[in-house]
């Protein structure tokens, strides 16, 4: 598809063409932060691949194996162009989503009491949480920079401050935040590795609208999951690395294909080069040429239309949001993070107020958005720091309901321990395949739904997990 202008009229015909099936099925679909949904274009053109010739394990010499390793390495170098990145600098570990692609580094990085410690920023997806385990496990240091502002924006000051302390190891953070939107500063990864500390940046939330140069922002590590760019396949992510960074990585395994030699009885092993070194068993080859057709199509639309479309589509909701209210004139939603479009990306997340001012359960409102055919997320979406800050929830009462002094059976007994209203948020997320219709559905639907009276609670399912 070749279209001059990318306008709104672009955007809608887009729309018919790939996604069309929305429309058909009366569906509208607003969480992009989860998963993009499948253009049309790209389900045929796996499918006319897959069915013109044999596509055989990469791990040998055969013609089906040699088609298939030529794609997957042709989907190494476009994922590169992608990110402008230089080959000679940077490589691409193929991993099955993007929390695995966090793992590599996490379990691989020399942490160490003293020295290799590790700095996160309070907003982070758990994916990347988890990488303070294996910190802790090595009686290394973690350090965490908190929020500053009714925004959620992680504090420049504290991260400086950090930055400059006597402990230097890997530095962790979003490029976007996926529960607020909310876009951190890429200029702190230049800033941490000149004060001697490795970085993960994790751009899966940051990708699907914005562009990312590596030889402006030259991160030691980068985590992409490209579902959330093009939508299919949604088993592959990746580890895009520094191949300095990489060789200082010791894994505390092998397995199939990351070896180049091996001896059972002498229990000796010598790792393959990387990438290979990193790329567990049999790699995803035939979903992975489908990135080298889904970075195309998606550079056809053009990365500048997108995150301009959604600029336009998360700022009509931020306005509509802020306009809705009960008959009294009570605010019918509450925002968190950025009420405006600067320096964030098209996540929005809010709770339903009911007339008097308290917080409708979130699953009342998935419920309801659900038999309207409206695809939204509700939950804590991985994001705990984020979520403890927006809903102020006191550092000592986290403390007073860790696993070590209490425990309960299921995520509603500590909701009840913290004396939170609801156990978390509706997240809003506009895309690529929406149109400004479906803003106005949605919020339609609010005020319809929410503004008069709240729906009857009836019974709700017990919240098992966060």
């Amino acid at each position: 598809m070749t279209v001059d202008r990318k306008d709104a009229a672009f955007f809608e015909r887009l729309r018919a063409e790939e996604f069309g099936y929305l429309d058909e099925t009366g569906q509208v679909y607003l969480d992009h932060t989860g998963t993009a949904p499948v253009p049309r274009g790209l389900a045929r053109a796996q499918a006319a691949r897959l069915g013109a010739q044999a596509y055989g394990n990469p791990h040998t010499e055969s013609p089906a194996s040699a088609a298939s390793t030529a794609l997957v390495e042709e989907a190494r170098l476009r994922v590169l162009r992608f990110l402008d990145a230089d080959p000679a600098e940077y490589t691409v570990v193929f991993t099955a989503n993007a929390s695995q692609a966090v793992k590599l580094v996490a379990e691989a990085y020399p942490f160490r009491r003293g020295q290799g410690a590790l700095l996160l920023t309070q907003d982070n997806h758990n994916s990347v949480n988890g990488v303070r385990e294996f910190a802790r496990a090595a009686r290394a240091k973690v350090g965490l920079v908190p929020f500053k502002g009714d925004e959620l924006r992680v504090s420049g000051a504290a991260l400086r401050r950090a930055l400059t302390g006597r402990h230097r190891g890997l530095f962790c953070y979003p490029a976007q935040s996926n529960f607020t939107g909310v876009r951190h500063p890429l200029e702190w990864v230049a800033g941490a590795r000149a004060a001697g500390w490795d970085t993960l940046l994790d751009a899966a939330a940051y990708l699907p609208t914005g562009k990312l140069s590596l030889r402006k922002v030259p991160a030691d590590f980068v985590v992409a999951s490209w579902y959330k760019v093009f939508g299919y396949p949604s088993g592959v992510g990746s580890l895009v690395a520094r191949r300095d960074a990489l060789a200082r990585l010791r894994r505390p395994w092998f397995a199939g294909g990351t070896i180049q030699v091996v001896s059972s009885r002498a229990h000796w092993h010598r790792m393959a080069q990387a990438p290979a070194a990193f790329e567990d068993g049999t790699p995803d080859f035939h979903a992975i040429p489908q990135i080298t057709a889904g970075l195309d199509w998606y550079d056809e639309v053009g990365a500048d239309a997108v995150a301009e479309h959604v600029t336009v589509l998360t700022g009509r909701l931020l306005k509509a949001l802020a306009g809705l209210r009960h008959p009294d004139g009570r605010p019918l939603v509450r925002v968190y993070g950025p009420r405006g479009t600067e320096a964030r990306g098209g996540t929005v997340a809010l709770n339903v107020l009911d007339g008097r001012g308290r917080v409708v359960d979130e699953r009342i409102v998935a419920r309801e958005c659900a038999a309207a055919g409206i695809s939204v997320r509700t939950g804590c979406f991985c994001n705990p720091g984020a979520g403890e800050e927006a809903f102020a929830i006191a550092p000592r009462m986290l403390r007073r309901t860790g696993p070590g002094r209490w425990r309960a059976e299921t995520i509603d007994g500590y909701i009840q321990r913290l004396g939170l209203p609801s156990g978390g948020a509706v997240r809003v997320s506009p895309g690529i395949a929406n149109v400004a219709s479906d803003i106005d559905r949605f919020v339609d639907f609010l005020h319809a739904t929410f503004a008069a009276a709240t729906p009857f609670r009836g019974e709700l399912a017990p919240r098992l997990t966060c």
